[in-house]
């Protein structure tokens, strides 16, 4: 019986044990430290140096470092802790010959991490290069560049090669360049620019400079760099007096925001302007109102960007770094309004613009003015807006009602928009040079009896687009037709080529297709189409003219089955790429993210 209540109590106590066990609180893991391998020039005997290792160690841990060393070298310290994200190893050259220094750096959980340095220690009489008028340190803005006026770089056996890098604190080479000096003999001064440094995220970076002479002799310099995050300049207010917005600066709009009747609004090349998020009566647009006027005057080096405070963009980018070019509805988008004639249900001379409530007066566009004059737009990349203010009721990536031709509007894009990607209502201002890509809605959108000229257009097509073009005719008595000219369109499954709808008029020509589906086989996706009786009488009256289209058809599909109502007769078949007809997708390289990405490879 007293070994049977042994065994018995044996088992409680395991039981009790393991059950204690199972509450406990999981240990806690830390991420072992590391440490990167630093570059050091060659040093004569007698000079001294630095070693600059970068380290991380976890945000909850303390740490410690110690320095070993081979051959020539003598350290300052030889050991100390751990306080940011390098440690600087101050060193002195004492006998020619190949040297190193270890950095061995350990965690208070134990854990450990090292590397090496390597020094070529060069004999007195072997003069090396030098290097001065860079400092140690300096402290950037994000979207700035670093610039050091007075770089002297000299070399008794004449100057080679100079080169940097720049690396991030764990030591990955984010870019490198070297310039040959060979011409300029023993001695060279100039300034310094690194533009490179303007796209950094905030952090801190090393420059490591190199020099190296005529006998492969060489001298390093390393440079730490910190990049503060920009604050951006938050806009609540309507803009009722001239304003400029200045580059390399981040505006963002709180709200919807109107330039008012009589002020201006000039945006400098390379600012970057960002919504916050807001539906409904909140949602964030930038509106030029009638009478109001923008100069948004980007450069193919630097335009301006409009998109949402999600993403994470800085002056000098042009993809975003957080991103997809498909993620619509964030924020509203820009919008500008004029004085120009429009066609109206009612007849008015005015009307409200779609996606702004009727209680804002500076919504009103139309008039009798077509030379009215808006300012001018000029590479501009408008991204992931179209926020919804009600039920299918959603703000155009670039909205133009009754804007006249007085305005300047050219090199243009628009990314990944809820609604339309451009929607004319009415005027008379010309367009050129657009690219439209993964539009909501319909890519270029007409109404309102608009009478200016598209020209030199790109559209790419994505999931959610409708049409690529929905052209729609006048709605009041007043009637004038428009031009739509030397575009490329690359469809997607989903998505038509174009409806032209109640009474449309204008002249269409030079437009390439490609990429669409089979209408028969997508329940009339892919087609190019005419609706209602107005329409039909338009095209055979000579009020809507089509010539010179080019498609690359779905195999095997028949021209007349893409091209509806007799449109057939005015298109031809071509294979792929050897269109005749088109866009110049020169016109947006290098500014526009569909250009850097890729997008426009295959056109």
């Amino acid at each position: 019986m007293k070994k049977l209540l042994s065994l018995l109590t044996m088992a409680a106590l395991m039981v009790f044990a393991i059950s204690c066990g199972e509450d406990d609180e999981p240990a806690p893991t830390f991420a072992a430290p590391t440490v990167s391998q630093p570059t050091v020039g060659d040093q004569a005997v007698g000079a001294t140096g630095t070693a600059t290792f970068n380290v991380t160690v976890d945000s909850d841990l303390t740490a410690t470092w110690a320095a070993t060393t081979t051959g020539g070298v003598s350290l300052t310290a030889a050991s100390g802790s751990v306080s940011g994200s390098t440690v600087a190893v101050e060193y002195t050259a004492t006998a020619a010959g190949a040297a190193s220094i270890t950095l061995t750096v350990t965690d208070s959980e134990g854990g450990k991490a090292n590397n090496t340095a390597v020094i070529n220690v060069l004999a007195a009489d072997d003069a090396l290069p030098t290097i001065s008028g860079i400092p140690a340190n300096a402290t950037i803005t994000q979207g700035e560049s670093l610039e050091v006026t007075g770089v002297t770089l000299g070399a008794e056996d004449g100057l080679g090669t100079f080169s940097f890098s720049l690396s991030d604190v764990s030591g990955t080479e984010i870019t490198a360049d070297s310039e040959d000096l060979s011409a300029e003999g023993t001695s060279y001064t100039d300034d310094l620019a690194l533009d490179d440094v303007a796209v950094l995220a905030a952090g801190t970076y090393t420059l490591l400079f190199t020099l190296t002479d005529g006998n492969g002799s060489s001298v390093s310099f390393t440079h730490t760099l910190v990049v503060q995050a920009r604050t951006p300049i938050v806009v609540s207010e309507n803009i009722t007096t001239d304003v400029t917005w200045t580059a390399p600066n981040v505006y963002v709009l709180a709200g919807r925001v109107a330039v008012e009747d009589g002020a201006s609004l000039t945006i400098e090349a390379g600012v970057i302007v960002k919504g916050e998020a807001g539906t409904g009566a909140n949602a964030t647009a930038l509106i030029i109102a009638q009478g109001g006027q923008i100069f948004a005057n980007g450069t193919a080096d630097a335009p301006i960007i409009f998109t949402s405070v999600a993403d994470e963009i800085q002056p000098g980018q042009i993809a975003s770094p957080n991103l997809d070019p498909d993620i619509d509805g964030l924020w509203g988008g820009l919008i500008v309004l004029g004085r120009a004639p429009s066609s109206f249900s009612t007849n008015d001379a005015t009307f409200q613009i779609e996606g702004i409530p009727p209680s804002d007066i500076n919504g009103l566009y139309g008039g009798s003015d077509p030379d009215d004059n808006s300012g001018v737009i000029r590479y501009i990349s408008i991204r992931h807006g179209g926020s919804n203010i009600g039920e299918g009721n959603e703000i155009n990536g670039l909205t133009l009602g009754g804007v006249g031709s007085g305005t300047v509007i050219e090199y243009v894009e628009v990314i990944a928009n809820q609604d339309d990607g451009i929607e004319w209502f009415g005027g008379t201002v010309d367009v050129a040079n657009a690219v439209v890509w993964n539009s909501g809605d319909d890519a270029l959108d007409t109404d309102q009896a608009w009478a200016g000229t598209m020209d030199n257009f790109i559209i790419i097509a994505g999931p959610t687009t409708d049409h690529a073009l929905e052209i729609d005719g006048p709605e009041g008595d007043f009637r004038d037709g428009h031009t739509i000219t030397n575009g490329t369109i690359k469809g997607f499954s989903s998505a038509e080529l174009a409806d032209f709808r109640d009474g449309a008029e204008g002249t269409f020509s030079n437009l390439y297709f490609f990429g669409f589906s089979d209408p028969a086989t997508t329940n009339g996706r892919g087609d190019f189409s005419l609706s209602g009786d107005a329409t039909l009488a338009n095209f055979a009256s000579g009020a809507l003219v089509f010539s010179n289209l080019e498609v690359t058809p779905a195999d095997g599909v028949a021209l007349n089955t893409i091209f509806r109502n007799g449109t057939d007769v005015h298109a031809t078949e071509v294979a792929l790429g050897s269109n005749t007809v088109g866009a110049n997708k020169a016109a947006f390289a290098g500014w526009s993210w569909s250009a850097v990405s890729g997008q426009l490879d295959d056109l």
